[in-house]
């Protein structure tokens, strides 16, 4: 590996806190230029995290776009911890998934805290459940974290205090991280977080909190922070939180930057080492387990209904051809369902649209390319015979395109 990797990183997916982007626009005039991994690929580097604000928005398509340019993703979120005292505000704390059980831990703190931990207009976490669901996560505490809001007071009893509280809930998997972003207090954190690892044997790790991808972006960085503030700007008396130094720079700049700390750079790549999560994409759709009576399967179950009802429509309706043209399409539509493993999906439907119709729910009578089917007809899915029509089973379902079907 390189010297160095980025492991603080948000994307767009944190909305009003970063420009990144994880994929290119899919519309003509939508932008151009690099994403984060095709820029990360440029730059060398190896491997390259995602931890946007409270949210895994950007997972799947980071880790996809990652694996495709050679990169190891590392997955990550930027939490917010409850406040200890009402007077206090909450703090950060960036967590990075391991493995599989880190980002399965990680998904729940997410959810317990948008479901339970809503305070102050963000989803907060509780300590409790950040105890009970550590394994797999390794922490990174840095500026807006507690141990560093006590040593900007000079607390030192109190900072040793909450590093020790969470490296107790992350033994072996706690770092401090240190940036140089020319932030007014920067520098004396680094100093501050030097001072604490050569005391309690805490490890720094190095990073540049990115929100763009190059210096030109930061501009337009602050004005989508201005949108979300509701001021313009050139107000003087806003909030300047962010520098044109957060963006994904190169592993010889940050080489120069951290210089004098080797050790907050190698620890950059020991992480990237430990965090390792494989996800499994295909197929693309998971259908239930339908219930189908014994002795039967969904395939021959979904036949039986079929031919029921297909049966029953005979008595009901002036056929537009012969039964036995009705029977042939009936059998060629099951061969191409049974031969893409849809039989459940029909069930489903069937059964759901019975329901509604049995217990007083509109149900339309079918429209779009699913009115082409003459097992949705015979199923009662929809109550339009497409033979008089001439209309299609194969734009409805066609096994030289294979995607979930829709009925509409």
């Amino acid at each position: 590996m390189s010297g160095f990797v980025h492991l603080r990183l948000h994307t767009e997916f944190s909305l009003t806190d970063g420009l990144v982007r994880v994929e290119p626009p899919k519309r003509k005039g939508g932008g151009s230029g690099d994403t984060l991994t095709s820029l990360a690929a440029k730059l060398g580097f190896p491997a390259v995290a995602v931890t946007d604000r409270n949210n895994l928005f950007a997972m799947v398509k980071f880790y996809k776009a990652a694996e495709s340019s050679g990169i190891k993703p590392i997955i990550g979120v930027d939490l917010w911890l409850e406040e200890r005292q009402p007077t206090e505000s909450p703090e950060r704390l960036t967590v990075l998934v391991q493995n599989e059980l880190g980002y399965r831990n990680l998904s729940k703190l997410i959810s317990l805290a948008f479901t339970d931990g809503q305070g102050r207009g963000q989803p907060l976490i509780r300590r409790e459940w950040l105890r009970q669901l550590a394994d797999g996560l390794i922490a990174i505490s840095g500026r807006d974290g507690g141990i560093f809001r006590a040593t900007q007071a000079e607390q030192v009893q109190p900072a040793l205090e909450q590093l020790q509280e969470l490296r107790e809930i992350f033994p072996d998997r706690l770092y401090l991280e240190i940036c140089r972003c020319e932030r007014a207090g920067d520098e004396d954190w680094v100093e501050a977080a030097c001072a604490l690892s050569r005391k309690t044997g805490v490890p720094v790790v190095a990073s540049n909190d990115v929100r763009f991808l190059t210096r030109s972006e930061f501009y337009a960085h602050e004005a989508r922070v201005c949108i979300a503030q509701g001021r313009v700007l050139n107000d003087e008396k806003r909030p300047r939180d962010y520098t044109e130094q957060q963006y994904l720079k190169s592993a010889e700049e940050m080489q120069q930057l951290f210089a004098d700390i080797p050790e907050a750079l190698a620890n950059t790549v020991e992480i990237a080492r430990r965090c390792t999560l494989t996800l499994k994409f295909a197929p693309p759709y998971h259908l239930p387990n339908f219930p189908v009576p014994e002795g039967y399967d969904t395939n021959t179950w979904l036949r039986e209904q079929a031919g029921d009802g297909l049966r029953q429509r005979f008595t009901q309706i002036t056929l537009a051809g012969t039964e036995e043209q009705y029977w042939q399409r009936l059998d060629y539509e099951l061969g191409i369902i049974e031969k893409m493993g849809f039989a459940g999906y029909f069930l489903v439907v069937a059964d759901f649209i019975q329901w509604a119709k049995a217990n007083g729910c509109p149900v339309g009578p079918g429209r779009g390319s699913g009115a082409g089917s003459l097992v949705a007809y015979a199923t009662g899915i929809t109550d339009l015979d497409p033979l008089p029509y001439n209309l299609l089973f194969e734009r409805f379902l066609n096994p030289e395109r294979v995607s979930m079907p829709d009925f509409d």
